[in-house]
């Protein structure tokens, strides 16, 4: 039985009725569990002897409304969790999708694993994600003042404002976005013997 089997086997007993979906893909298992079981599963996935995933190594947060070219249908927001198992030399991405696109929120794990505090602030900087209970969430890579979060798909490329210095008030200003609009049609050029044909 491979490392992914045993792993997957070890999931399956211990968390039972609380995994919504789990695929192996190129040697790595992804687990999806719904957003009420989401805390709890952290717990489990830390606490219990046949898993003990010590470390949270990454989170991040991620936009589906563009996922396979418009055709997806499901809940927006979602939440990707990558943990470690020292004990076990086991890697698993955790994922858990927001079931209200409006206002996108699940569980905090930062009392699971504290190295979720920064990331849970940068998925709700740039995402919009709120993480319910997490003791200090609020932006961490864009202005206080920003408006918006940038790394939603809907979110204009050149954004909504743009700041400068201004010489005569001494002082960094917001100004609407002066930049125009343009659409990069690549320019493609072949050779005459492109790829080896004649």
């Amino acid at each position: 039985m491979s490392k992914i089997d045993t792993l997957q086997a070890a999931l399956e007993t211990v968390l039972g009725s609380r995994i919504k979906r789990i695929v192996a893909d190129r040697g790595e298992l992804t687990l999806t569990v719904g957003a009420t079981d989401y805390l709890d599963v952290a717990r489990t996935l830390r606490d219990s002897p046949e898993l003990r995933f010590e470390q949270l190594i990454d989170l991040c947060g991620l936009d589906y409304s563009a996922y396979g070219d418009g055709r997806y249908e499901g809940p927006r927001y979602c939440v990707a969790t990558h943990l470690l198992s020292i004990t076990h030399n086991w890697r698993l991405r955790l994922k858990v999708f927001c079931p209200d696109d409006d206002l996108p929120m699940v569980a905090s794990v930062n009392e699971v694993w504290n190295a979720a505090n920064w990331f849970e602030r940068e998925a709700f900087d740039l995402y919009g994600i709120v993480f319910e209970d997490h003791l200090d969430l609020r932006r961490l890579l864009t202005d206080y003042g920003f408006i918006g979060h940038p790394f939603r798909k809907d979110f204009p490329v050149t954004g909504h404002v743009e700041m400068r210095y201004d010489a005569e008030q001494k002082r960094v200003i917001y100004q609407p976005v002066t930049i125009e609009p343009r659409e990069i049609t690549p320019r493609v050029i072949r050779e005459e013997n492109y790829g080896g044909l004649h």
